[in-house]
C-alpha cells in the first residue's frame, strides 16, 4: 500500500508540473506581452521596460519558469529597491486589473464554489445512484423508462437555460424564492440555504442524468455475472446480494468520475454562479477571461488542475476500498 501511494503521489507531482509548464508558456510566452496591457494607453517604452524588469519578463525563459515555480512554494519579490513588493507563497502573481494578490482572490472565493459543489454532489449523487438502481431492479418497467427519460432531458438541456427557467418559476412566477443575495450563514441561514438551492438544483439535475444512466447500466451487468447467481443460489437475502454483490463493485466508475466532477466543480461552476450571480471562484473566471487579466487566470487553472489531480489520487484510494482486486494489485 505505501509503493502504491508513493507511485501515485510521484505521478500527482509530475502532472502538476507539466501543468505548471504547459500554463505558463500558454499565459506569459504565447499570449501577448503583459507589460503592454498592465501600461494602459498612456504608454511609452521605458515604462514597458520598467514592467518587464518589475515581472522578470526580461530574464531568460527558463529562469523565469524556475523563478514561478519557486513563488509558489516559497514567495518571490517583484521589483528592486523601494518598489519591491513581496509576493508570499503559494504566489500566483498580481492581478492585472486590481493589484490584488491571486491567491487571495481565489481563497475569498473559493468557499462559495466549494458550498455549490458539495451541495450539487450531494444531491447528484444520491439522486443519481438511487434512479439507476431502481431503473436496473425494476428494468423495463414504467419506472424505468420514465426515470430514463428524466436523465435524457438532464444530459440534453443546457445548464443555462435551466437555470433561467428554474429562476423565472421559482423567484418570479411563484415567488417562492427571494431573488439571490450576498448573505453568509452566520447571518441569515435560511436565506443562505435559499441562495444556494437553485444553483444546487440544477448542477445536480444535469450530473444526476449522467450517474442515473450510468449506475443503471453497470448494475444491469453486474446482476448477470456468475458470482451473483452464486450468492442468490446460496439463498442469501436480495438485499445483502443487490448491496454487497451487485452494487458495490458497479460503483467503481461512478467513483471514476464522480472524483472528476466534484474536483473539477471545485475550480468553480463557470456558468450556474455567472447565472445566479454568485461570486466564486467560476463567476471570477468569467470577469477575469473578460477583462484579459491572465494572472487570475492562470491562478484559476491551477488551481483546478490541483483539484482533478487530487481527486484522480483519492479516486485511487477509494478503489482499494471498493475493489479487492485494487488491493491485491497494489500490495
Amino acid at each position: 500500500m505505501a509503493r502504491f501511494l508513493l507511485t501515485r503521489l510521484g505521478g500527482v507531482v509530475l502532472i502538476l508540473t507539466l501543468v505548471c509548464l504547459f500554463t505558463f508558456g500558454v499565459f506569459f510566452v504565447l499570449s501577448p506581452d503583459p507589460a503592454v496591457q498592465i501600461c494602459g494607453k498612456n504608454c511609452t517604452p521605458e515604462l514597458i521596460d520598467q514592467i518587464h524588469a518589475n515581472l522578470g519578463l526580461d530574464e531568460p525563459l527558463l529562469t523565469q519558469f524556475l523563478t514561478f515555480l519557486g513563488g509558489l512554494f516559497a514567495g518571490r519579490t517583484y521589483g528592486v529597491g523601494e518598489s519591491a513588493t513581496h509576493c508570499s507563497a503559494p504566489c500566483l502573481g498580481y492581478s492585472f486589473q486590481s493589484s490584488q494578490p491571486v491567491w487571495d482572490m481565489i481563497t475569498d472565493r473559493l468557499p462559495v464554489s466549494a458550498t455549490v459543489a458539495v451541495g450539487a454532489a450531494v444531491l447528484w449523487l444520491l439522486a443519481g445512484v438511487a434512479g439507476g438502481l431502481l431503473g436496473a431492479l425494476r428494468e423495463g418497467t414504467w419506472w424505468d423508462r420514465g426515470a430514463m427519460v428524466v436523465a435524457l432531458s438532464g444530459i440534453s438541456i443546457p445548464n443555462y437555460v435551466f437555470a433561467l427557467v428554474l429562476q423565472y418559476v421559482l423567484v418570479v412566477e411563484l415567488e417562492w424564492l427571494p431573488f439571490p443575495a450576498t448573505v453568509t450563514f452566520a447571518e441569515d441561514p435560511t436565506r443562505w440555504f435559499q441562495n444556494y438551492l437553485m444553483p444546487w438544483i440544477v448542477l445536480a439535475f444535469a450530473y444526476a442524468s449522467v450517474y442515473a444512466r450510468l449506475t443503471r447500466a453497470n448494475v444491469i451487468d453486474t446482476l448477470s455475472e456468475d458470482y451473483v447467481r452464486t450468492a442468490r443460489a446460496k439463498g442469501l437475502p436480495r438485499r445483502q446480494v443487490i448491496r454487497r454483490h451487485a452494487l458495490r463493485p458497479a460503483l467503481t466508475p461512478v467513483v471514476t468520475i464522480f472524483g472528476m466532477d466534484f474536483a473539477g466543480l471545485l475550480g468553480g461552476a463557470l456558468i450556474t454562479e455567472t447565472v445566479f450571480g454568485l461570486n466564486g471562484v467560476g463567476k471570477m473566471t468569467a470577469d477575469a477571461i473578460n477583462r484579459n487579466d491572465q494572472p487570475v487566470i492562470m491562478g484559476v487553472t491551477l488551481l483546478a488542475a490541483l483539484f482533478v489531480v487530487v481527486g484522480n489520487l483519492v479516486v485511487d484510494l477509494v478503489y482499494t476500498a471498493l475493489d479487492p482486486r485494487v488491493r491485491v494489485s497494489s500490495a
